[in-house]
């Protein structure tokens, strides 16, 4: 189960499972880079 993701800008996203991980990275996508969106499939791609 992949539960981590580094965004390019720098940040360091955690979460407690890939649910909450791909929650948590598309939150962070709609804060830090709108209009960057990325679906499930490809979050967890680059996640580890």
């Amino acid at each position: 189960m992949k539960t981590h993701l580094n965004c390019p800008c720098g940040e360091a996203i955690v979460g407690q499972n890939e649910d909450d991980l791909v929650e948590k990275a598309q939150a962070h996508l709609a804060e830090a880079h709108p209009g960057r969106d990325y679906d499930r499939d490809a979050i967890l791609f680059m996640a580890y």
